[in-house]
């Protein structure tokens, strides 16, 4: 079983591509279901988050924003993300750390629902696998996350791993806070084909 492994102002992973102390850069990430729960035995870390948005969703797909910006809070610390709107695995990502107390007050100001996960961190080949275990309106919803270096990057599968999500917008965090899980149908519950 993995531990809460956290200390204030840090992260039980390394960001990668810091500058300055803040992320920034390109991410490349893939995104998957799961299938079975053989990933929580392989868990090294269990990290409590909550997030929300500055923006919405309608604002992004009618185009009049061109970024998400979100406020999280990773156990005790707390950071400002701003990541462009693509769709696919490949988009820019700026993140910088927000004093707790400013995060709280600006999560007040949210537009949408309140996404609340467990992320548990599994180490599988030479990757860092994050699985989301969803809470509150989103319960139910476990999605794994592997962050590239390339887009063509080569990774080993796990055994738990299951259909692919990242071309399927409703999987994103920001489609989770303005229509959660909960009011997914059963045919959108069945997998992103639906």
């Amino acid at each position: 079983m993995a531990a809460l492994c956290w200390r204030a102002g840090s992260r039980p992973w390394p960001l990668p591509r810091l500058h300055g102390g803040w992320r920034m850069g390109i991410e490349i990430e893939r995104k998957f279901l799961v299938a079975g729960e053989g990933w929580r035995d392989a868990a090294h870390a269990v990290v409590p988050m909550a997030q929300g948005y500055l923006n919405d969703q309608r604002s992004l797909d009618e185009g009049r924003q061109r970024a998400s910006v979100r406020v999280r809070l990773e156990g005790d610390a707390a950071f400002l993300n701003i990541k462009s709107r693509e769709l696919g695995h490949t988009r820019q990502e700026f993140e910088y750390p927000l004093p707790v107390d400013e995060a709280r007050a600006l999560l007040a100001l949210c537009v949408g629902g309140l996404v609340e996960k467990r992320r548990h961190l599994v180490h599988h080949g030479a990757h860092l696998w994050e699985v989301d275990e969803f809470l509150g309106d989103n319960a139910g919803l476990v999605v794994a996350e592997i962050e590239l270096a390339s887009a063509d990057e080569a990774f080993d599968r796990p055994g738990w791993l299951g259909v692919e999500a990242t071309d399927c917008p409703r999987y994103y965090n920001l489609a989770l806070a303005a229509r959660p899980y909960s009011q997914w149908s059963g045919s959108e519950r069945a997998g992103p084909a639906a």
